[in-house]
């Protein structure tokens, strides 16, 4: 695996129990996790990182219901509860979990356009440096574990697929929100798109 980047998704306070985006079982992946980490070359943590305000949260348009759905500019864009703002408690990795990274990545940091994907804004098309930086270190192929399954790792592992990298989803190692069952439809999904689910 001297080829291979292990993708450390998003696994911050907000998203585990008690989190204002919580997601069940989240604070069950970092002993996993921790464990991964010495397995890989090169280790990648993402962090979501939303400025006060964030035009993804919900609070950000009047009347509108978490979990309900948006048109943006870029597409549709689920409106979250507000969760992981920049210099929170909340948007702190989970206080277990081994950080000893050789990148951490921030994204969701643009007012206007929220990011879930570790490699693209959810244009799609607004890189966040992650691929290049990648390709500089000679990785090519990436595992993925972390939060949320069904949003932030499949969006990222279905444009590793994209852009030429070998993937492997770490099942056990992540968690979904599961939004009338999400998570069975981004599982296969994923393995529709060639991710190795292991």
């Amino acid at each position: 695996m001297h080829d291979t980047a292990l993708l450390m998704i998003d696994i911050q306070t907000d998203f585990c129990p008690g989190g204002a985006l919580a997601v069940a079982g989240g604070d069950e992946v970092v002993p996993l996790v921790n464990r991964l980490q010495d397995a890989y070359p090169v280790r990648v943590l993402t962090q979501d990182w939303h400025p006060a305000g964030h035009s993804s949260f919900a609070a950000s348009h009047p009347g509108a219901e978490p979990f309900s759905l948006v048109e943006m500019s870029y597409g549709p864009q689920v409106l979250w509860p507000t969760h992981c703002v920049q210099g929170t408690a909340g948007a702190e990795f989970h206080p277990d979990l081994r950080r000893d990274a050789d990148l951490v990545l921030r994204k969701g940091f643009r007012p206007g356009i929220d990011s879930y994907s570790a490699f693209f804004e959810n244009d799609h098309e607004t890189p966040t440096g992650l691929g290049g930086y990648l390709r500089e270190r000679g990785v090519e192929a990436v595992a993925l574990c972390g939060l949320a399954t069904d949003f932030c790792v499949k969006f990222s592992a279905l444009d590793a697929i994209r852009l030429g990298f070998g993937v492997t989803l770490l099942a056990e190692a992540c968690r979904g929100i599961d939004m009338a069952g999400s998570v069975a439809a981004a599982m296969a999904e994923l393995r529709a798109a060639g991710v190795v689910v292991a």
